[in-house]
Order: C-alpha cells, then sequence, then structure tokens
C-alpha cells in the first residue's frame, strides 16, 4: 500500500486562523500519524498549478505550535477559481485549452498527494468541491477536506467560521480608537466600514464587540469624553432596509443635539442599489474570477459619507475602514478553540477517507461533523431575528427594516 502524503492550501481572502490552522494541522499529524510526509502549495491553488510547494520538514514540525500567534498565512493566499479556464489561462497559471482542474489534478498526484486540506472559504471550498468531484471521477486516490475561514461568517450550512470571533473584536478595538476623532471638529460625523459582502454579521458583531467593550468606561462629567462620544447612532446591514431621508432627519437631530454622528456601515451595505446606479450610468463594474464585485472598487462607506454629510451639516466626516487590521489579526481565545476542534476532526477524517468541510452542521442541530462538499455554499444571510442583535438595536434607538 502506498504511504499517505499531506498537502495543505489556504486561499481567498486573509482572515484570524489561517496560521494557527495550518500550525493545528501540523501539531496533530505529527501527533497521531507522524510518519505521513507534510507539503504546502504557496498562494493557495495558484501553487497547486504552478507546482510551488514548501516541504514541511522536522525542524517546521517542532515549531509548528508558533503559528498559533499569527496573523496572516504562512503559505499565502490567492483567488484562482479552477473551473474558470479563461481567468486561469489570462494570468498565466496554465496554457490555452488546457483544463486547470486536470492540470491540478495531475499535480497532486505526481507530487504523491493522497490528503488535502484547503482552508478557505465557500469559494475556496466549493472550488475544493469541484476537485473532489473531479478526482472521484477520474479515478484519482485523494480525500479533500476543507476547513472553513472567512471573517463574513456566511458559509451555509456552518454555525461559525473559523476567525469571525476574532475580527469582530479585533474590529472593536480599532474603533474605540478612532471613536475619539469626534473631538477633533465640530459637528464630525465618522463612518465605521466593516468587511462584509452580502452577510452583515461581522458587522452587527462587531458592533456588540464595541459596545460591550465600552459599556463600563468611566468618564468625568462635564468633558467631552462622554458615554455619547462612545456610542453608535446608526447601523446599516445587507440585509436591512431604510429610507434615507426618514434616517438623515433622525441623525441631525442627534447631530445638532451632540455635535457628533457614528455609524458603522457593512461593506456590502446598499451594494445592489450602488452598482445598479452606476451600471445605469454606463460604467463597467470590475468582478473577480468567482464572478464577485470588486467590493473595494465600490466604496460603499464613501457612498453613505456623501449621502449623509450634506444631510446632516456635518463640517467633517470621514470614513475609517476595519476590514484589513481586522482580517489579519492572530486567532483569539474563542477561535482558538473552535480551530482545535475543528482540525482535530479534520485529521481524523482525512485519515478515515471521509471528504468535505468541517464545521458544526446547522442542519443537524450544530454537530461538529465533516460536511458534504454539495452542501456548502456561500452568501449565508445575517439572521436579524437573533435576541442578541435586538439588543444591539434597542441599545442604539434605530428602528429597521427587513431587506
Amino acid at each position: 500500500m502506498a504511504k499517505q502524503k499531506v498537502a495543505l492550501l489556504t486561499a481567498g481572502g486573509l482572515a484570524p486562523c489561517l496560521s494557527s490552522a495550518v500550525g493545528g494541522l501540523i501539531q496533530r499529524y505529527s501527533d497521531v500519524a507522524p510518519e505521513l510526509d507534510i507539503i504546502a502549495y504557496r498562494s493557495g491553488y495558484q501553487g497547486v498549478l504552478l507546482a510551488d510547494r514548501i516541504e514541511v520538514t522536522p525542524s517546521m514540525r517542532e515549531r509548528a505550535y508558533l503559528l498559533h500567534r499569527y496573523g496572516g498565512s504562512p503559505i499565502g493566499n490567492s483567488r484562482v477559481k479552477l473551473t474558470n479556464a479563461a481567468d486561469c489561462v489570462k494570468r498565466g497559471l496554465v496554457k490555452e485549452g488546457e483544463n486547470p482542474l486536470r492540470v491540478a489534478a495531475e499535480r497532486l498526484a505526481s507530487d504523491g498527494v493522497t490528503i488535502l486540506h484547503t482552508i478557505g472559504g465557500d469559494d475556496t471550498n466549493t472550488t475544493a468541491a469541484d476537485l473532489a468531484a473531479y478526482l472521484g471521477a477520474n479515478g484519482y486516490d485523494l480525500t479533500v477536506v476543507g476547513l472553513p475561514k472567512t471573517v463574513d461568517n456566511d458559509v451555509v450550512p456552518i454555525r461559525q467560521s473559523l476567525g469571525a470571533w476574532t475580527a469582530a473584536e479585533v474590529g472593536a478595538h480599532f474603533f474605540d480608537n478612532v471613536s475619539n476623532e469626534q473631538t477633533a471638529a465640530p459637528r464630525t460625523l465618522v463612518i465605521h466600514e466593516v468587511m462584509g459582502r452580502s452577510c452583515g454579521w461581522l458587522t452587527a458583531a462587531t458592533a456588540r464587540a464595541y459596545i460591550q467593550k465600552t459599556s463600563s468606561y468611566e468618564y468625568v462629567e462635564g468633558f467631552m469624553m462622554n458615554a455619547e462620544l462612545k456610542s453608535i447612532d446608526g447601523l446599516y446591514l445587507p440585509e436591512m432596509s431604510f429610507d434615507i431621508q426618514a434616517e438623515a432627519e433622525r441623525l441631525k437631530s442627534l447631530m445638532d443635539k451632540t455635535g457628533q454622528v457614528t455609524l458603522f456601515v457593512s461593506e456590502g451595505a446598499a451594494l445592489d442599489s450602488i452598482v445598479a446606479e452606476r451600471e445605469a450610468a454606463g460604467e463597467t463594474i470590475k468582478r473577480d474570477a468567482f464572478g464577485h464585485v470588486k467590493i473595494d472598487t465600490i466604496n460603499v462607506g464613501n457612498w453613505f459619507q456623501k449621502q449623509f454629510a450634506a444631510l446632516l451639516g456635518a463640517e467633517r466626516s470621514m470614513v475609517q475602514k476595519s476590514g484589513y487590521f481586522a482580517r489579519s489579526a492572530p486567532a483569539n481565545g474563542e477561535d482558538l478553540r473552535l480551530i482545535q476542534g475543528m482540525v482535530d476532526l479534520a485529521v481524523e477524517s482525512a485519515l478515515n477517507k471521509v471528504s468535505g468541510v468541517t464545521g458544526h452542521d446547522e442542519g443537524q442541530s450544530g454537530k461538529l461533523r465533516t460536511i458534504e462538499f454539495p452542501r456548502i455554499k456561500g452568501g449565508k444571510p445575517f439572521d436579524l431575528s437573533l435576541p442578541w442583535f435586538a439588543e444591539v438595536m434597542d441599545h442604539i434607538g434605530q428602528k429597521y427594516a427587513q431587506a
């Protein structure tokens, strides 16, 4: 029987779990199957197509525990869709006429890989599903087990994605400092743009973490450093609809009273309306290999700034984005515990030749299991009916409706 060999890759955007998940997988295999060789492909599926790999040496295994201390990915990321041959050709990853799935399968086979772990979001793991299906249909003996990471926490049917808890906590810390900008000028509007293309979970969770963080602060009466300075006056998510004129009237009354307004905005809030508006004006919207709008070219925060600054009579307005700061952080304690459970199951599943994505399955009462690839998809909306979200909105004093 041929010796098993493990390969790892991380892909998509960063999340505060990638480094720890890589380290955790190396540690777990070293504990339960130390005889297995481990390699890692640089820059996700790009590394598979280009045969760009790292051999995990004994000294790297011994020091893998250090990876739990870092953010980012120790093996690099990229966004590559193996079923988008035209994009792969354009980027020089395959030759004209080649099937990227076949190139990837043959590379894995020639490298002797029998277990592949993909650490990424819905795009990474749906690509893993495409690869697993191709491998199975074409006689390749390979088990593919994914781990779900995304700060958006929007993977169906997974209850909690790796890295999301940390991103919310770090985003709250980021804005705790930024909120002090309200004292820099009279009538200041500060907008905190948070990541979340189609799901508002991270924005809502960041607001909750910020409220929890600042609720115990003490102030000196009579100065501007007060509870109003640390308040959130509006929160806008992709799942919410709102009347901009009514909101402007509500927020202007706050601006007139306190001289400041703070908004938390998901980067996907009102996105469809903004894209439709720009396309109607003849603008070509840039999209990535997966067909997603390149959200950094839309700049939703700036759109909110333009809409509200004049309506509120703001003398100074600014947009601050916590996204890159939050997603590049090392995993916090909550995420480290989540990572450990998923890593242990991922290794067990791989050694038992069970392919899928590890996670707490919302379709099976939140049980931690290896979920079948065909059930994995992105775009899970945030549930506005959650009790903790109602508490956040009550704290803000904002009325809202389902989009």
